[in-house]
């Protein structure tokens, strides 16, 4: 699984794993299921050969397996110390015998590496298993383990995801109720620790790791920790200056002043009245928007045309054409 020789150094394995892991991450492969998996078998492998004593027991196993292990039949023969002793030495006992009979042309029987790992509990070629705490999942000699992390998505309003909420998640059957901290944005991961698949001989459980998707809001949007919003003003409300009572996400209203001859598009800022997370309050940006009225008559149109005839002598559009050649 590593891709490493037999004979690697504790260094080599570890540069392997950091490799392969980093490589297989699944969040560089969101869009393959598979690649969860092979991240976990990754991990299992490295629990496996970075912990000295089951490197022993694997490689002994692999070594029966490749016939670099000879038993001669009968209880005292040369050699012969019974297969069972031989698992005494290594695990402190079996739990059960396994019988051999003589090969052919007099040598030993060797032992099957599946039989020997279905002597674990495991079905044959099943492996080491870091989840599972020893051979083949069985559990016994690999001690306490880590239960797995599992993933799950959860969908948040833009209010819900701003100020914070609580919500209730159904995993793998079971009911989790988690907090869900104040200015969280779409796509953001959280990580619940202990919420994932319970741990094996009296490990600890493993990790949820939510993603969130946060929907949008019709007049609200976030910039890091800062709220913003647009705000109509009408025609004469920005040459002429006003104050203004902007609405605050959390409810109520804060007043704003917006000076004479504001344009269209300029952002006023309040400070201290947008996101307030566990590290930081955001600003409020409040963009300023002209609203120009789609038609006019009487008095109103007369007016805007003796301020037409007022503002002859400025032209709004005065340096553009050298701007745009340069």
């Amino acid at each position: 699984v590593l891709g490493v020789s037999k004979d690697a150094s504790a260094q080599e394995i570890k540069k392997a794993y950091r490799k392969k892991a980093k490589q297989h991450h699944p969040d560089k492969h969101p869009d393959d299921p598979q690649a969860e998996d092979r991240f976990k078998e990754i991990g299992e492998a490295y629990a496996v050969l970075n912990d000295p004593e089951q490197r022993q027991q694997y490689d002994a196993i692999r070594a029966m397996g490749a016939g670099g292990a000879r038993f001669s039949a009968g209880q005292g023969g040369p050699g012969a110390s019974g297969f069972e002793d031989i698992f005494s030495s290594m695990f402190g006992g079996a739990g059960r015998q396994q019988h051999y009979t003589r090969a052919p042309g007099g040598g030993g029987a060797q032992p099957d590496l599946d039989d020997l790992l279905k002597m674990f509990g495991g079905a044959g070629g099943g492996g080491f298993s870091s989840s599972g705490g020893g051979f083949g999942g069985a559990g016994g000699f690999g001690g306490p383990t880590a239960g797995q992390d599992i993933t799950a998505r959860t969908t948040l309003s833009f209010r819900d995801a701003a100020l914070g909420t609580e919500v209730r998640l159904s995993v793998d059957g079971k009911s989790i109720t988690t907090r869900i901290p104040a200015g969280v944005h779409d796509g953001q991961k959280i990580r619940l620790r202990g919420k994932g698949r319970p741990g094996h001989s009296g490990g600890p459980a493993g990790d949820l790791l939510l993603t969130l998707d946060v929907t949008e809001h019709p007049v609200w949007s976030a910039d890091g920790a800062n709220l913003r919003i647009t705000v109509p003003v009408s025609f004469d409300e920005a040459v002429l200056g006003t104050t203004l009572s902007v609405p605050l996400l959390e409810g109520g209203t804060v007043t704003l002043k917006v000076p004479a001859g504001t344009p269209s598009g300029r952002t006023l800022r309040v400070r201290g009245k947008g996101l307030k997370t566990t590290k930081r309050t955001g600003d409020l940006l409040v963009t300023i928007e002209v609203a120009v009225p789609s038609h006019v008559e009487g008095k109103a149109k007369q007016a805007v045309e003796d301020l037409r005839e007022a503002l002859a002598a400025e032209d709004p559009r005065a340096g553009l054409a050298q701007a745009a050649a340069r």
